[in-house]
């Protein structure tokens, strides 16, 4: 079956002449593009921008590639990209390695990708900013979190491999330093189970708790060597970690994810050891400095002592219980002489006392005791006189206050041939409030009656007058 035979344009078919054999499925003309594309065009790098990209959860990666003028339709399968160090994104600048093939499903080529490769900066620095910005957004760099790092260890415990110069380096160190137990768990330091067994040794000690402080590290060597420091797996165990950690990895110039996460940060493994423990010859020299300082703040504080104990000692003599009773024994012999004179003396003063008392009573009593009764019975008559006085004309106030009451009193009038005449409560004056048939209460001097009226009577106006 010829698909593209080398018949002239200029020699048309009618469609009524076509023979069976130059009419195709659709199937068939992809599967034979397929087998062109495959067959002509090898497995080959291609750059782009990545555009419409998708993780699927089956772990496949869909994008498209395209620069100014086209586009190109990818497809990442996960067993491919499972090592990939880095997510893409939209709009990143990348080369991928892979074939052209043909997806027979829906009619279109596509790149199947096997590698990918950032452009501009690598695919490693990618994979360490963006885990490095992760886990700084999340705190795990902060200065709150981290352990200090004992002053001075008895035990360290060091996970790094047991064949690296690192190991031997910081051994160098310590025992030069400072006298210290090591403990070594063997991890390897590079490749794809390294970041597993750094793990493994941080559990372990901090299982164990049987060191003062972890060195995590390895001598220098390319980003690639160093990677498993840069592992979020390995991060997230130091920050974890219960037991404070040095990170020592590569060289001064050298920064892994462990340096940042860890409690303290050392250049080299050499460094970390020397920063894990004091100098002894230093420490020997700074103890015997204390030393000699505290031989002499002794010295002085004895003699300090020793002075205040003469001092109490002398005290302490003065004061013996002893010579306190002696010396009160001849104050109060001396007292006892002293009262002895103060009572004669107050027996001479008593007797003055009482001639002065003798004297005052009879000075008093001739002049101010006589005068005074004098006075009084002068002032007792004058009351007396007074009294008398007032009472009289009180009295005969009285006596005229009575006899014109007596004049006013209602029942001497009664008794002079008046009668009072009342109408109920009320004391009737005028022959106005008098009606026929009322019946009135007449009160004599002597007693009263009451009376029916039969017949009202007024004056005339002119006899009123």
């Amino acid at each position: 079956m010829n698909l593209f035979g080398n018949e002239s344009p200029d020699q048309p078919k009618k469609s009524s002449q076509l023979a069976d054999e130059n009419i195709f499925t659709v199937s068939e003309i992809t599967s034979h593009i397929k087998n062109i594309l495959e067959a002509n065009i090898s497995s080959l790098w291609i750059k782009g921008e990545i555009s419409n990209y998708k993780k699927h959860s089956s772990g496949h990666m869909y994008f498209t590639l395209k620069d100014e003028n086209s586009s190109l339709l990818c497809v990442f399968f996960r067993q491919f990209n499972n090592y990939l160090r880095f997510e893409p994104e939209n709009g990143m600048e990348v080369m991928c390695y892979g074939q052209i093939k043909v997806y027979e499903r829906s009619g279109q080529y596509q790149l199947y990708v096997n590698q990918m490769r950032p452009l501009g900066i690598g695919e490693l620095e990618i994979a360490f900013r963006k885990l490095k910005g992760k886990l700084e957004e999340e705190g795990l760099f902060d200065e709150f979190h981290k352990k200090s790092i004992p002053e001075y260890p008895t035990r360290i415990g060091i996970v790094t491999s047991p064949t690296g110069a690192a190991i031997q380096d910081m051994k160098n160190v310590l025992s030069r330093r400072f006298p210290v137990s090591i403990l070594l768990y063997p991890a390897r330091v590079q490749g794809d189970e390294a970041a597993r067994e750094i793990v493994g040794g941080i559990r372990e000690f901090n299982k164990r708790k049987n060191v003062d402080v972890i060195i995590v590290g390895r001598g220098g060597g390319s980003i690639e060597d160093l990677w498993p420091f840069n592992e979020e797996i390995v991060a997230r165990e130091i920050f974890a970690s219960k037991i404070p950690i040095i990170s020592a990895v590569g060289h001064e110039t050298d920064f892994t994810i462990s340096d940042f996460v860890a409690d303290l940060r050392a250049p080299t493994p050499s460094a970390a050891a020397e920063l894990v423990v004091p100098e002894r010859t230093a420490l020997l020299s700074t103890l015997g400095s204390y030393a000699e300082r505290m031989q002499s703040i002794l010295n002085t504080r004895v003699h300090e002592y020793s002075s205040q104990c003469r001092e109490l000692s002398y005290r302490l003599e003065r004061r013996h219980p002893e010579n306190v009773l002696m010396n009160y024994s001849q104050q109060l012999d001396d007292l006892q002489m002293r009262l002895k004179d103060s009572l004669g003396y107050l027996v001479d003063i008593r007797f003055d006392l009482e001639e002065m008392k003798i004297k005052f009573l009879q000075s008093l009593k001739n002049s101010c005791i006589d005068k005074n009764n004098k006075l009084m019975n002068d002032l007792s008559a004058q009351m007396r006189y007074a009294m008398s006085d007032n009472y009289t004309k009180s009295h005969n106030r009285f006596i005229n206050l009575s006899a014109k009451l007596e004049e006013l009193n209602p029942l001497k009038i009664l008794k002079s041939g008046y009668t009072l005449t009342k109408k109920g409560e009320r004391i009737l004056n005028t022959i106005k409030n008098v009606a026929l048939d009322d019946s009135l209460e007449i009160h004599f001097y002597d007693g009263t009656c009451k009376s029916i009226v039969t017949e009202v009577q007024e004056k005339p106006e002119n006899e009123m007058q």
